[in-house]
């Protein structure tokens, strides 16, 4: 095996659409299938699943912090197209993603920015192809509806972490590196950090029910979650560890999402929920709003399960790499996710 540079990947040196078919029937839980990891010096494949990149300086800027991370980069055929607020038409983004998951030359998948439009891709994708070429494929935000309906349909590990334009920071490229690259059953945890006050502000866990649970991995972005329900495109939640985050929201808002999760089922099938970060989730106008601890309080610690939030999940700076399939433990008392193997062969 070749030994990874951590040097490297914290970028400080290195330099026609297919044939759709359901690999795995909606409903039908298909074996978990892992990716190989990443070596230094291979070629992620750049797309474009859902909002359209308007400058061509953003993914300039992309592909030089993937080659000082020591990558190769190689942009999907439809990379710049624009439909409206889409990045071209669903067929096409859809062809790009397919053709990466067929072209050997590329063993990664990274989109360059969410948005949205990822669901609309759900219909084009040949989830055979997927599951006979595992690659990684990462992003976070909208490409949740890829994320989870690769995994449910072919079974294939996918990765909930940063996308093109994300801020690559350490603790983001480390996590990224020890998940994808390493390989490592890491156990994750938020930084803590004490500065000018007698306890640690920022990054905090808050804890709502107390205890360790163990369960696949599966979730994404609230609203994008929610909006699959009753498709043939979102996996079996039995046993699942639940993973939420969210950007932009009302709190009534939040309430409905996780009200129309419990409504289909989904909240007592989990074994645990983690909600990471509802950043510029605002109460809006009116007379008054319930808070986002009360809206978690409502839905979760009913449940009985282990439970937290505050995770580095969201869309927020520093982030986790979160492989959306694989089998974890979660602790709530200590807001820890602890990957019980690796995600890669």
């Amino acid at each position: 095996m070749v030994e990874t540079s951590r040097r490297g990947f914290l970028g400080l040196g290195g330099g026609a659409l297919l044939a759709t078919r359901a690999a795995a029937p909606p409903g039908e839980v298909r074996p978990v299938i892992k990716p190989p990891r990443l070596l230094p010096g291979d070629t992620i494949g750049l797309i474009d699943p859902a909002s359209a990149t308007f400058l061509r300086q953003d993914v300039q800027i992309v592909t030089e912090t993937l080659e000082a991370m020591g990558f190769k980069v190689k942009k999907g055929a439809h990379l710049m197209d624009r439909y409206g607020y889409l990045a071209g038409r669903d067929r096409d983004r859809a062809a790009d993603l397919n053709a990466f998951f067929a072209d050997r030359e590329v063993k990664a998948i990274l989109a360059v920015r969410g948005g949205w439009g990822s669901a609309r891709l759900l219909p084009h994708l040949d989830f055979d192809l997927i599951r006979r070429h595992p690659k990684v494929l990462v992003g976070y935000s909208d490409l949740t509806a890829l994320l989870n309906a690769v995994h449910a349909r072919s079974g294939l590990v996918t990765f909930h972490g940063p996308v093109g334009v994300s801020t690559w920071t350490p603790f983001s490229a480390e996590h990224a590196r020890r998940v994808l690259v390493d390989g490592e059953a890491l156990t994750m945890a938020n930084p803590v950090q004490v500065k000018d006050t007698p306890v640690p502000v920022e990054d905090r866990v808050w804890t709502i029910t107390p205890g360790t649970a163990r369960g696949r991995l599966l979730g994404g972005n609230l609203t994008v979650l929610s909006a699959l329900v009753g498709t043939p495109y979102l996996p079996d939640f039995e046993g699942a560890i639940l993973f939420l985050e969210d950007v932009g929201e009302q709190i009534y808002r939040v309430d409905r999402m996780f009200t129309q999760l419990a409504l289909a089922g989904i909240l007592k099938q989990v074994r645990g929920v983690v909600f990471g970060r509802c950043t510029k989730c605002d109460p809006g106008e009116g007379y008054g709003s319930l808070t986002l601890e009360e809206v978690f309080d409502d839905h979760l610690q009913p449940l009985g399960v282990p439970a937290w939030h505050g995770a580095m999940i969201g869309h927020i700076d520093q982030q986790f790499t979160l492989p959306v399939g694989l089998e974890v433990e979660i602790d709530a008392a200590r807001g820890t996710i602890r990957l019980l193997e690796s995600a890669v062969t």
